[in-house]
């Protein structure tokens, strides 16, 4: 029998669909003491522990408080703007900020506001506030290979952390929000390393663990977010009152979220929400594993094929 070279080339396509298969199932199949299921906690420098669960959690914590008197850049009031056109970009930059869902809807593809990262309206220190991060732009960034504007690296958060698209840099939305940043900012020189920038520092000191993790998130968080890691939505009007973690409505995983040590830097210094360093590293850690190890929408980078037979290794 003769084949043709459209033959030859379905019999190619096949073969290597097979190949691809088969390492993927094998993969899966693995015992989960390889860690070869996660290679994203490798790019971080970070090995997943398979050992037990602690049977108890300490009964007496200590709770060290993030912000001190006089540590850190106090940005200026809303009550202080006045009447003219910049103040009001600022105020709509803010309503963008708190409130993505409905000031920029036609961008966003999750459930998630920009104020459910970076908290108290950007203001917050360990929280990656605005005004840290302004003044730093631009910058060259290793995600982008490229040095970017602010307004660049609001694309980005559009698009991975809200899971939706990025706007034009000459949108309303890209406008408003860099103007409102611009205005927390006021009086800090550019290219200032301000204290209390991005999330809290990292160190850990054992390799984290997911079963750990699930008993942390049992103990500090489901109460808010939910056993599922779904979130809680409000129940008189649309959204959520408490971000979901995982799931479709989360995060994607091109996000800085979704790299276990940017989320344990967040957690140790913000949650429980309210609270700060009730969980030291390394349970931070054991807690974002768990929450890594959840399911989300992929990268848009590398589309729904490549996310599961290629996993992210940066975020």
């Amino acid at each position: 029998m003769k084949f043709t070279k459209l033959h030859k080339y379905a019999l190619a396509v096949v073969a290597v669909t097979g190949i691809a298969f088969g390492t993927w199932v094998a993969a899966d199949t693995q015992s989960p003491d390889s860690g070869d299921d996660l290679p994203t906690l490798e790019a971080m420098e970070t090995h997943v522990s398979m050992q037990r669960p602690h049977e108890s959690l300490p009964n007496e914590l200590t709770i060290v408080p993030v912000i001190k008197p006089g540590e850190y850049f106090v940005p200026p009031k809303l009550e202080d703007l006045d009447d003219s056109k910049y103040a009001d970009e600022v105020r709509l930059g803010r309503n963008i900020f708190i409130n993505t869902q409905e000031y920029a809807k036609r961008y966003v593809g999750n459930g998630l506001n920009c104020a459910n990262c970076h908290l108290q309206e950007g203001r917050k220190p360990h929280a990656a506030p605005l005004w840290a991060a302004y003044p730093l732009y631009p910058m060259y960034r290793d995600k982008s290979r490229q040095v970017i504007s602010f307004q660049e690296r609001l694309q980005d958060c559009f698009r991975f952390s809200m899971n939706g698209m990025a706007p034009t840099l000459d949108s309303r939305e890209v406008e408003a929000l860099t103007v409102y940043a611009q205005w927390l900012s006021t009086g800090i020189p550019t290219g200032t390393l301000m204290a209390g920038r991005g999330f809290a520092r990292i160190d850990k000191t054992e390799d984290p663990s997911p079963f750990n993790g699930a008993v942390h998130y049992k103990a500090y968080c489901a109460s808010c977010h939910g056993d599922d890691l779904m979130g809680k939505k409000f129940t008189n009007r649309p959204g959520y009152m408490f971000p979901p973690l995982a799931g479709p409505d989360s995060y994607n995983k091109g996000a800085g979220m979704y790299k276990v040590k940017t989320c344990a830097g967040f957690v140790k210094a913000n949650m429980p929400l309210g609270k700060s360093h009730v969980l030291n590293d390394d349970e931070a850690l054991d807690v974002c594993v768990h929450i890594f190890m959840q399911d989300r929408p992929w990268d848009p980078r590398k589309g729904m094929f490549m996310s599961i037979f290629m996993p992210v290794t940066e975020g």
